[in-house]
């Protein structure tokens, strides 16, 4: 950046309505001072690590970035480096580009340019399209250092401007991982190392902390779960091919893959995992489940981690739980406004038994927790009973699941009702003999809340008498049941209005009568979205209440059929879940695709 005068910076964020005259004059007389502050920052971050990083000078930039400056006008915040770097791209008439890991190649950002022309001249790799090399700069008016890129790639250089942040953290991320992988791959080719004696909780180190003197493949995985919670990753994939490792994270309910790694690697980074989540580091054959927790940036993390041999070696899939996602006020979980009256009818009964369903990662864990949380007082005992614990929170008393020794839902179930519990959580009802005890609990005052595998609310009815319930113990224990979906919410930074046939929705089952066009909304994809469109999901539900005429339809019928159940909640009031996403549409939240990909037209 040192190519534009420090006069010239501000004279340009004032024409761009960012900065005032007066607050460019305050600049410049704090400037001199609060460059020094920042050199000396500068010079201790460059000395943590000793040949692995370089001092960079300090530029207005920095300086204005520093000073936390209020926004000029009707804007809001403070001026940061992003909104600079694009002032500055307009005059420069360069692009400007934010970069976005996920959309990256490891080896093209590592193996195009040596480490330290990238960190000196803050200049990263993005892409290489028909021979030519896309490449992103802190200073794109460099004439040596474009002239040095296309010396050495013997490639067309399409130099875009981007944050001097995002430069650094890439280089750092990327070049530090990849270095780690390298080495670990060259050490595994020799005699494994020892990855005995570790800790089971462990404080992430920042990526500043981590030195090429710690255990290469100890990095690697410290890169990864970094790189997983700067991502918003719920899931952590590491699946072995033939040839290589694939790793991949899931991000709002869609896996990414992120990078392949050398097979060899592929055993130490297990057995560090193993290592950490208190696993079996010798035991290759058969799945074993573990949890770990994270000390990340002032909050702990919880990870489950589940390990299952496959083809070409053991997958590893790790589910990271954030707390702020997993306790959630009721009202925030996506229920309509009749359904949450309804299910806070469910939570005020003194006993019976409450269902969540949906299939795996449709948020029944979230739903349940909540409930928990919001149930929870100084004059209640909630006792859960899980396989594994998702959470750990101290105002519940959770039982982990361990068949080993004989504790499984339906033995434990036994052995809590002697615990006095107001209120009992059952992590999943699978088979007769859970079911069975629940209706019991139930039946003896407790209130009891669980999960089923089930496609809707209706067939739950006909998925509990199959396990072996009897009619009649259905009618006196089950209060209602909810079945739910995530859906995928428009990115509210890029959404736009669009156009939709009345035909199209009248298809997807909505009630839209006559011809023409209906105005939905949609994300046209922006960088805080990766251009997917979509940032964050929402529940959508089902609820069913067992009123009187269910109770009535159920007691009949040894087999009830799930068209008649179906039939007659509709009857009693139930919505189905594509209404409710419906719903969910019209007022923008999401798309008519989404609607179509997650529920089902009955």
């Amino acid at each position: 950046m040192s190519s534009i005068p420090d006069e010239k910076i501000l004279e340009i964020l004032t024409r761009e309505g960012l900065l005032t005259d007066k607050q460019c004059k305050s600049i410049v007389s704090k400037a001199p001072e609060q460059r020094r502050k920042l050199t000396q920052i500068e010079k201790v971050k460059a000395s943590g690590l000793p040949g692995q990083d370089i001092e960079h000078p300090i530029t207005m930039v920095d300086v204005v970035v520093s000073l936390q400056i209020s926004l000029s006008g009707k804007k809001t915040g403070a001026i940061d480096e992003e909104r600079i770097v694009q002032a500055l791209t307009k005059h420069l008439k360069v692009p400007y580009k934010k970069i976005d890991p996920l959309q990256l190649d490891l080896d093209v950002v590592t193996k195009t340019i040596p480490r330290l022309f990238a960190l000196k001249h803050l200049v990263v790799p993005v892409g290489i399209t028909d021979g030519k090399l896309e490449v992103v700069m802190y200073n794109p008016t460099d004439a040596g250092v474009l002239e040095d890129l296309q010396r050495v790639t013997t490639l067309e250089v399409t130099p875009a401007m981007g944050t001097k942040t995002d430069i650094l953290k890439i280089i750092r991320e990327f070049f530090g991982f990849k270095s780690s992988i390298v080495a670990a791959e060259t050490q595994l080719s020799q005699p494994a190392v020892d990855l005995g004696n570790l800790e089971q909780y462990t404080r992430l180190k920042s990526i500043s902390e981590i030195q090429s003197t710690d255990t290469h493949v100890k990095n690697a995985v410290e890169y990864l779960f970094h790189y997983a919670f700067d991502q918003r990753a719920s899931d952590i994939h590491i699946e072995p091919k033939r040839d290589h490792v694939l790793i991949r994270f899931r991000i709002d309910g869609v896996l990414h893959t992120i990078y392949k790694l050398p097979k060899a690697v592929h055993p130490a980074m297990t057995s560090r995992i193993k290592t950490l989540s208190r696993l079996d580091i010798a035991e290759k054959r058969r799945p074993q489940d573990g949890r770990m927790k994270l000390a990340h940036q002032r909050e702990d993390a919880e990870i489950r981690v589940s390990t299952v041999p496959v083809a070409f070696g053991e997958k590893v899939v790790m589910r990271i739980l954030d707390p702020t996602i997993l306790f959630q006020d009721l009202e925030d979980l996506g229920f309509s406004s009749g359904n949450l009256i309804m299910y806070h009818q469910f939570l005020k009964k003194p006993n019976g038994i409450i269902l969540v369903t949906g299939p795996t990662g449709s948020g029944k864990s979230t739903t349940l927790y909540s409930s928990m949380a919001h149930l929870a007082n100084s004059k209640t005992n909630i006792t859960t009973v899980e396989d594994p614990i998702e959470m750990i929170r101290e105002d519940f008393n959770q039982i982990a699941i361990q068949p080993v020794i004989g504790i499984t839902f339906g033995s434990i179930l036994r052995n809590i009702l002697r615990q006095d519990p107001d209120i009992i959580m059952i992590g999943e009802i699978r088979d007769q003999e859970t079911a069975e005890n629940a209706v019991q609990a139930a039946l003896t005052g407790h209130l009891v809340l669980s999960t089923l595998h089930t496609n809707d609310a209706p067939s739950t009815v006909t998925r509990l008498i199959n396990l072996g319930v009897k009619p009649f113990l259905v009618v006196e224990s089950l209060i209602g049941v909810v079945a739910q979906r995530l859906l995928r919410k428009i990115c509210p930074f890029c959404v736009s209005t669009m156009e939709v046939d009345a035909s199209v929705l009248k298809a997807l089952g909505a009630h839209e009568e006559g011809e023409g066009s209906v105005k939905l909304k949609r994300g046209e994809g922006c960088l805080k979205c990766r251009g997917t469109g979509f940032l964050g999901r929402t529940g959508v539900f089902e609820v069913m209440e067992i009123d009187e005429g269910m109770k009535g339809v159920i007691a009949q019928s040894e087999e009830l059929d799930i068209v008649t159940a179906r039939k007659k909640a509709l009857e009693s009031g139930m919505i189905p879940l594509r209404t409710n996403a419906i719903s969910k549409m019209l007022k923008g939240i999401t798309t008519f695709q989404e609607v179509a990909r997650v529920t089902e037209k009955r």
